[in-house]
């Protein structure tokens, strides 16, 4: 059996074993669940009805007043519903009768103090059944919890004892083959091929011992030739500098190129047997990169290689001999993935950060309103309040999951889930989570969405959070009382275009070209006005993605307008 399946094997016995002790251990408070359900369902109840009847019953002597008879009648009838012991059908019954009797009227005080001591009778009788029961099941349920502790205790000892067992022994059997084979290359390293190993086990082990055997053989072999040691120390310097990732360029004294491994040799577009040999400042005089790498001290450079663009890191290490320099060695590390993943790891807490601000922000504002007391108990407009916060909640939450893809992030590509919707959806659903900043700010949000319009193929959470932003956008830069105009039309190509237009102070011309991008800041903004510099480069980040387009009018003194178009969903069959 190879070590696989010997480790599946014990894996699976331990594993089956936690399965039978979870389950018993889930059979048994099953079980005392269901047996204290029972003494709260059957018994506990008939106990409270009764002792409801003895206090109504108790409360005035003579006759019943109207309160007592509803009590009674109440509590009889809960009670006759209730009956689980043997023999309380007919104490209950009893009960009744004699309830019944002595409701009615012109009953003499002797009878009716006689009839009031039976029926009192009749409901201890009544609670002794049910407190007898009770204690029974209680005992059974002591004993079932008594059981199943002796059980799982006694399955769970056993579990541990064999996975102590495992976890002592099981270690040694990998360890020591392990150990012994790292002491047989050690002396193999040091040249002494005179090494055997017999492992008993068929397994893997056994495989490995005997391909150890082999190659000390042809080691052995090998070594006793004369050119052996010239050829293995030869080999052994091509075969480290060849497979080490990095490109490694060597330079005699003279600037003659005294070796390149495959990986510079690709990155320089050169064979070897071009550049071994050769005096380096020649071959720069044609090779850009061999030129930037003997005369550019930067530490980072971007190349082209291999069709796709990487990043790498210089290094240059003298080679000296008696205070001599002999050489050098310029060493090119590739570090792209590294590079990749700050960027990926930058714009993930810039998107994160920005995209939790809008429905934080909402949330805050939403139950700061709800905390004030002039509004009072929840009324229409709270009701509305409470609503948008379920609304932002639910986005922010499918936002950051989306955010949180370790392919996203990796890839760098935006995970859109298309479909087909009316442009008044996304509008309406802007609008109605943006309405609250407006109302503020007393400002209008006026509406033009012809209802004829075609549907729009697009993403609606990532549509509706980029109108969210340039209505939030409108709000922040207009005065209070003015108006926001938000209009949807046909634009050309199929396309269908959103359009949101403030009447602020307007952005400067020589600051469009730079609105989109990341972390830029309209200058001379105030601290309400300024944000991250994120948004609008999410945006557009957003509406590419959706094969649309996204820009920008405005002028100073009268306002800007941002807009974007979204490709027209294209009708079924």
């Amino acid at each position: 059996m190879t070590i696989k399946n010997k480790l599946r094997t014990g894996i699976g016995f331990l594993f089956t074993l936690a399965l039978i002790c979870c389950g018993l251990s889930i059979y048994y408070l099953n079980r005392l669940s269901a047996d204290a359900g029972v003494i709260l369902k059957d018994n506990y109840k008939t106990l409270q009805y009764v002792q409801n009847m003895l206090t109504a019953l108790d409360s005035h002597d003579g006759g019943f007043n109207a309160a007592q008879i509803k009590l009674i009648d109440r509590n009889m009838l809960l009670q006759q519903r209730n009956v689980t012991e043997v023999g309380e059908q007919q104490l209950t019954d009893s009960a009744s009768a004699t309830y019944q009797r002595l409701k009615q009227t012109g009953i003499s005080e002797p009878e009716q103090k006689q009839l009031r001591n039976r029926l009192h009778q009749h409901l201890y009788g009544i609670m002794k059944l049910n407190m007898n029961a009770i204690s029974y099941k209680n005992d059974v349920a002591n004993a079932t919890a008594k059981r199943g502790t002796w059980l799982v205790a006694f399955l769970g000892a056993f579990l541990f004892l064999v996975a102590f067992s495992f976890a002592v022994n099981f270690p040694g059997y990998i360890a020591n083959p392990i150990k012994e084979l790292t002491a047989r290359i050690r002396e193999v390293s040091n040249k002494n091929y005179h090494q055997q190993i017999h492992f008993p086990a068929d397994d893997e082990f056994g495989e490995l011992g005997q391909a150890f055997n082999n190659m000390t053989r042809k080691l052995d072999e090998f070594e006793n030739s004369n050119l052996a040691s010239i050829l293995f120390e030869k080999k052994r310097i091509e075969t480290i500098i060849n497979s080490m990732q990095d490109a490694i360029i060597g330079l005699d004294e003279k600037q003659i190129i005294i070796f390149a491994n495959q990986v510079a040799c690709n990155l320089i577009g050169m064979k070897a047997d071009q550049l071994n040999g050769k005096y380096a400042p020649d071959i720069a005089l044609e090779n850009d990169l061999l030129r930037k790498l003997l005369v550019n001290d930067q530490t980072k450079l971007r190349i082209f290689a291999d069709n796709h663009e990487g990043f790498y890191s210089r290094e240059s290490l003298s080679v000296n001999n008696k205070d001599k320099v002999i050489g050098k060695v310029i060493i090119l590390k590739n570090v792209t993935e590294y590079q990749q993943l700050d960027e990926a790891k930058t714009n993930f807490i810039a998107t994160i950060s920005h995209e939790l601000k809008t429905p934080i922000s909402s949330i805050k504002m939403s139950l700061k309103l709800l905390e004030d007391e002039r509004i009072g108990d929840v009324n229409a407009e709270q009701r509305q309040l409470i609503s948008n916060i379920d609304d932002d909640t639910r986005r922010l939450l499918l936002i950051t999951g989306e955010l949180l893809d370790m392919a996203q992030v990796e890839t760098g590509k935006l995970q859109l889930n298309f479909g087909s919707t009316h442009p008044q959806n996304i509008v309406d659903y802007a609008v109605k989570a943006i309405k609250f900043i407006a109302d503020q700010k007393q400002v209008e949000i006026k509406v033009k969405c012809d209802e004829s319009l075609p549907k729009v193929h697009a993403d609606l959470d990532k549509t509706t959070w980029v109108l969210i932003n340039l209505l939030s956008n409108a709000i922040k830069y207009s005065h209070e009382k003015s108006v926001v105009e938000l209009t949807v039309k046909k634009h050309k190509n199929d396309e269908i275009e959103f359009s949101v237009t403030d009447h602020g102070k307007g952005i400067e011309e020589q600051y469009l070209p730079r609105l989109f991008e990341r972390y830029f800041k309209v200058p001379n903004a105030t601290s309400e006005q300024s944000g991250t510099g994120l948004g609008l480069a999410i945006a557009k980040d957003f509406i590419e993605a959706q094969a649309g387009k996204i820009s920008v009018d405005s002028e100073i003194g009268s306002g800007s307008t941002f807009y974007f178009t979204l490709k027209r969903a294209i009708a079924a069959a």
